[in-house]
């Protein structure tokens, strides 16, 4: 689980963290010892207990950033995110901290829930006076991770363009040569304009040459060396579909589906989801009765998906589209802007409340809270034929949320697809609880900011 979460999470980001998170806890401490600690917590046990609600207001208040995604490399690398996140995640750390604070014999009487409201104000504004602060250090470059690119080919093409628009977990391409065993270190780093690579990713589409290049490499100039596939692994959480054809490794073997592990899982799959269900329910009758008045049709929908094994089963959602929208019963990829969707349906799909009806699918045992989001067998069909290894994601049930819903937007085209194979295929060879845990929280920030929705 640690090799997990530390594969998941840049040093960076976890530097920041720390800082933060004592920055955070330094501040609340003070608040508590200069205010009238007596009358907020009503106990003698001041110094422990002021020590204990400290501590749970910062695990709090950072653990609801981190949930809606402050801590990822993208949103610190763009100033409007920063500004966005920082206040989202500001207005619902706020009910959190009255939970936690009222669960820890804390009075929330007026007073004292301004005090808390004057604490995520501080919070916010020492928050993004920091991730400016990094922003502006990620400009200047000394946080970037300066990556060089060595060989040439598909392989190589894509890791450059991945790299240059995506800027995920801060790395940066500042090199790309076709070969460089041949060459000089004076003229590697003349070629990199006198950047200090943080290391080199061999991505030759030739396995024969990568050890070759990879040596030379680190002898001229002393930095890690990775090849481009362990390199994805590692630091993009992603496994590109012809990686896993070339290894030629079975998804089956790959991670220990155990009786046990497969038990709680399923356990947890049925508490989350009659929670959730529960929770979401007079949504859920708000919404069924607006899409009654809303077009005709029926409120449910109803489509066969490939689940397990490639098995079959009926998907549930809320009508989000007017009747027959698709013509001869041919399947057709959503595209933004569909003229099919109805007015209530733009809505639904954007904030993910057509989705809700599938926890009766998980609650049936056709899916699970998280895994590979289940596709229609006609594209199934489609996509296998087209991308090597696509039906390696059939091995583990198919999820509400999953790696890839999270991680890249919604897919509406075969390259798009393709793109969300790679995070799928590191879902089934790395799926345990913490990556669960980590999909599941990740979800709140994908349905706040309305990320990919079509």
């Amino acid at each position: 689980m640690a090799q997990t979460l530390l594969r998941l999470l840049p040093m960076e980001m976890a530097i920041l963290g720390l800082i933060e998170f004592s920055v955070l806890f330094a501040l609340i401490f003070s608040m508590l010892s200069v205010g009238d600690a007596a009358a907020l917590l009503q106990t003698a046990q001041l110094p422990a207990d002021c020590l204990i609600l400290t501590a749970m207001l910062a695990v709090t208040i950072v653990g609801t950033a981190a949930s809606i995604g402050m801590y990822r490399p993208t949103v610190c690398l763009d100033r409007r995110r920063i500004i966005l996140t920082g206040t989202v995640s500001a207005l619902l750390a706020f009910p959190a901290i009255l939970i936690v604070g009222g669960a820890w014999r804390m009075t929330l009487t007026p007073g004292h829930v301004l005090w808390l409201a004057r604490l995520i104000a501080l919070w916010l504004g020492t928050l993004l006076a920091f991730r400016l602060g990094f922003y502006l250090l990620s400009r200047w470059r000394p946080v970037t991770r300066n990556v060089v690119i060595v060989g040439s080919g598909i392989r190589a093409e894509g890791l450059h363009r991945l790299l240059s628009t995506q800027r995920q977990a801060l790395f940066r391409p500042v090199g790309h040569a076709a070969n460089i065993v041949n060459l000089e270190k004076s003229a590697i780093m003349d070629a990199l304009g006198g950047a200090r690579p943080w290391g080199i990713v061999i991505a030759a589409d030739e396995p024969r040459s990568r050890g070759l290049e990879a040596l030379r490499c680190q002898a001229l100039l002393g930095v890690p060396v990775l090849n481009e596939v362990t390199f994805q692994e590692r630091h993009l959480g992603r496994i590109e579909p012809e990686t896993a054809a070339e290894a030629g490794w079975d998804p089956a073997e790959v991670a220990n589906d155990t009786a046990w592990s497969l038990g709680i899982k399923r356990g947890l799959d049925i508490v989350v989801a009659t929670l959730l269900c529960l929770l979401t329910l007079p949504l859920m009758i708000v919404t069924a009765i607006i899409i009654r008045f809303d077009s005709e049709g029926p409120i449910l929908y109803r489509q066969e998906r490939t689940g397990l094994h490639g098995e079959s089963f009926t998907l549930f959602k809320f009508r989000s589209m007017t009747v027959n929208a698709e013509k001869n019963g041919q399947a057709q990829w959503a595209q933004r802007h569909d003229p099919r969707v109805t007015r209530v349906g733009a809505f639904i799909r954007a904030s993910r409340i057509d989705e809700l009806p599938q926890l009766f699918n998980v609650l049936r045992g056709e899916m699970s809270m998280i895994g590979p989001r289940p596709e229609r067998p006609m594209f199934v069909r489609q996509l296998a034929e087209a991308i090597p290894c696509y039906n390696h994601r059939e091995v583990v049930k198919p999820g509400l949320t999953g790696w890839a819903q999270v991680n890249f937007p919604y897919g509406a085209s075969v390259e798009d697809a393709r793109e969300k194979l790679a995070y799928d295929l590191y879902y089934v060879k790395h799926r345990g609880l913490l990556l669960d845990m980590i999909t599941l929280l990740a979800t709140i920030r994908v349905i706040l900011f309305r990320e990919g929705a079509r």
